[in-house]
């Protein structure tokens, strides 16, 4: 309870920037844990796609991992649907490649979809954590102006405190929010690499096909 009482006094003292940081933390918290689990559940099911179409595509059955793209909406299929797409029009490695990219280039926007936001929030916290300090140690100096002269040096004090908890609160916020950014990233970096992998694999998979049909 005391641990609670402190908490519920930081904020109180903070003043009413306290709340538009607490907004701003909640709405890049939302965001943060729906672009994990968006990006956990990409990952999990690019993999399960990737699995199920490697024995296909090494035996050449191009016209079964069709079916299996077709059906499927997560990134690789995607990717590969457009690689397997041209594979019946032209049988160019470059050709194909082009189109993978094509369809990457496609697919990395709706990975990285408002992560981007969450910089921008820590930023938001931190400036407003700023505002609220400067706004309140205004209002001390107008106050302790028309104080008793013996008072003033406590009165000050007092007041300089209570303006900073809107500053450390802000930074409160801003850090775990650039912290989870540069997770997201990180994470988002690891899917997007892991795609590349997929269509250079897929590449790799025709051409030895084509090599050994030439042979």
């Amino acid at each position: 309870m005391e641990i609670y009482a402190t908490i519920v006094s930081f904020f109180q003292d903070g003043g009413l920037f306290m709340y538009p940081i607490v907004l701003v933390f909640a709405i890049g918290a939302a965001i943060a844990i729906e672009r994990w689990v968006f990006l956990s559940l990409s990952g999990t099911r690019n993999r399960m796609v990737w699995n199920k179409l490697a024995p296909m595509l090494k035996a050449g059955n191009y016209k079964q991992a069709h079916g299996v793209v077709s059906s499927s909406k997560t990134a690789v299929a995607q990717i590969l649907s457009y690689g397997l797409n041209r594979v019946r029009n032209a049988r160019r490695r470059d050709d194909i490649e082009k189109a993978m990219e094509e369809s990457l280039m496609e697919v990395v926007p709706r990975l990285e979809k408002r992560t981007h936001y969450l910089a921008t929030f820590a930023n938001i916290a931190t400036l407003l954590g700023l505002l609220g300090t400067i706004i309140g140690l205004i209002r001390a100096f107008t106050a302790v102006s028309a104080a008793n002269p013996a008072e003033k040096a406590d009165l000050l004090s007092a007041s300089i405190s209570v303006a900073m908890n809107t500053t450390a609160f802000g930074l409160m916020v801003a850090i775990p929010l650039l912290l989870l950014h540069a997770l997201l990233q990180t994470k988002t970096t690891e899917l997007v690499d892991s795609l590349e992998m997929a269509s250079v694999k897929f590449l790799n998979t025709l051409t030895e096909g084509n090599s050994q049909e030439a042979a």
